[in-house]
């Protein structure tokens, strides 16, 4: 049976590079501090947690919830005082990571976390710019494809309206050729 993954309109393809509309979903979040890889962990593993049972369903039971693809990780974000754009340091702030949750829940029917620090969030429809690439990514690997994208936004004059965020596809023992990772901006 194939993963699930949040459902979106290809709006424009030019090489390594789509703009897609994404429509509403749900995720499940938790801010994590270290550094990309250490947060990208305790994140996951604070999220499974929650998937996995550690949660109250409407009938008052635990509830099993299918893992989706991909993982998210996108450093949370510090507005500087009176300036814009936002401040994208990790450093003093942590990690958000989520996971997108089932379709076939709303937020009435997904089960409650009962850890605190997992956060549930309503998203709504957004366009997003994406770069998609293979191999293990670091610090500095996304970097790079976040400044790849930038330049790309750029050239088709698009509004940047968010941080970058790290889309991770595969599970971990993945050989790194065969990994789908992908940078989102979300833009105007």
């Amino acid at each position: 049976m194939a993963t699930e993954e949040p459902k979106f309109t290809l709006l424009e393809k030019d090489q390594s590079f789509e703009l897609r509309l994404y429509e509403p979903k749900i995720l499940a979040e938790v801010l994590v501090s270290g550094t990309m890889r250490e947060a990208s962990s305790k994140g996951f593993k604070l999220i499974a947690d929650f998937i996995f049972g550690n949660n109250i369903a409407t009938s008052g039971k635990s509830e099993k919830i299918s893992m989706t693809a991909p993982v998210l990780i996108e450093p949370h974000a510090e507005k500087i005082f009176m300036t814009a754009p936002v401040n994208v340091e990790q450093s003093g702030a942590g990690w958000k990571v989520n996971f997108v949750m089932p379709s076939q829940y709303t937020l009435e029917t997904l089960p409650k976390p009962n850890n605190p620090v997992v956060k549930i969030k309503p998203i709504p429809a957004k366009k997003f710019a994406a770069i998609q690439f293979s191999g293990l990514v670091d610090e500095e690997k996304m970097a790079k494809k976040v400044n790849d994208l930038e330049q790309w936004i750029s050239t088709k004059q698009l509004k940047v309206l968010g941080n970058a965020e790290l889309a991770r596809y595969n599970p971990p023992w993945t050989l790194p050729f065969l990994r789908r990772n992908e940078v989102l901006i979300e833009v105007e």
